[in-house]
């Protein structure tokens, strides 16, 4: 009968609920559809099955460092282009679009000093986000910068690494990045003055041959690619099937070229008990106190903890 039925109304455009695109995200891993804001309190780890999503750069220096004590260095340094670089795109075109990307720290890496846990620091965070993280000029020169800065004031070297590897824009000029970074990190090795690295997905190409390696302790996220070549280019290579997991950070662990997999809800905590060992500090310093780590370190190095494998043999 008419009266039981409701009439038919079309809805007006302007009553149309529109929801931003990024409101929700899914899981690469689970499948899970994750609510955003949810999973950035997460530090974008999926809650169902532990998957660690891509964290910005701005974000790993958040996480690690106490709130307040961040001070950037060398952000003015911008790339140049030597070789008038042209792929579909002008290399300066490309510099460009990448640094108006919200978020940009002006090329693939942001460094400056800050407290962990009241433990002074130099901390160098690549950003992926730039150009694929990859290594170029400015990158080598910005973290062979915070390298000096650790040196001068006897504070330990954090570096975050995500990286596709040297920027070909560059050429060789990319190239010499991994001699004078690993330069730089000689220095602090011979000062004894603790080198922390954080591999994270994906650490690839020359910066996994050059910085991301040389840590004192080489930590790594679950999950993380890390390796020189990616996996298809070895399988076409040698023409043969790579094992389960090959270049994942669990392949690396069992092989012994990472120390350790680190969630990245406990990495603060981790890279704080590593440096208070290394430093020979108390554990009171986590409760607030700030200390003075070149004091800890010791002019010449006697006061400090071995720090990494190849220190506890000097």
């Amino acid at each position: 009968m008419s009266w039981f039925r409701k009439p038919e109304r079309k809805l007006k455009a302007e009553e149309k609920r529109e929801l931003p695109a990024d409101v929700f995200e899914k899981c690469p891993r689970c499948g899970e559809i994750l609510y955003r804001a949810r999973l950035e309190q997460n530090l974008n780890v999926c809650p169902s099955c532990g998957f660690h999503l891509r964290l910005s750069a701005g974000g790993y220096v958040a996480l690690l460092l106490d709130e307040g004590t961040f001070e950037e260095r060398d952000g003015d340094l911008r790339s140049g282009d030597p070789l008038k670089f042209t792929d579909l795109k002008p290399y300066p075109q490309r510099l460009e679009a990448a640094e108006r990307r919200p978020g940009s720290f002006g090329d693939a890496v942001v460094t400056g000093t800050g407290r962990l846990e009241g433990i002074g620091v130099c901390l160098a965070v690549m950003d992926f986000e730039f150009i694929g993280g990859s290594m170029g000029s400015v990158v080598g020169e910005k973290i062979a910068r915070i390298g000096l800065v650790a040196l001068e004031r006897r504070q330990p070297l954090i570096v975050v690494s995500a990286s596709g590897g040297a920027r070909m824009q560059e050429g060789i000029l990319s190239l010499m990045q991994m001699a004078k970074t690993s330069a730089v990190l000689a220095r602090l090795h011979e000062a004894r003055i603790p080198y922390i690295s954080v591999l994270t997905n994906p650490t690839t190409g020359g910066v996994t041959a050059s910085y991301a390696m040389l840590g004192d302790v080489n930590l790594a996220e679950p999950g993380a690619l890390i390796g020189f070549a990616g996996p298809r280019v070895i399988e076409q290579t040698i023409k043969q099937a790579l094992p389960e997991g090959f270049q994942r950070s669990e392949f690396l662990l069992e092989h012994g070229m990472v120390d350790a997999i680190v969630d990245r809800r406990e990495l603060k905590r981790t890279i704080a008990r590593l440096l208070r060992h290394m430093l020979g500090l108390p554990e009171a310093v986590a409760a607030g106190r700030t200390v003075d780590t070149a004091q800890a370190v010791g002019a010449g190095g006697e006061g400090a903890a071995p720090a990494g494998k190849d220190r506890a043999a000097d």
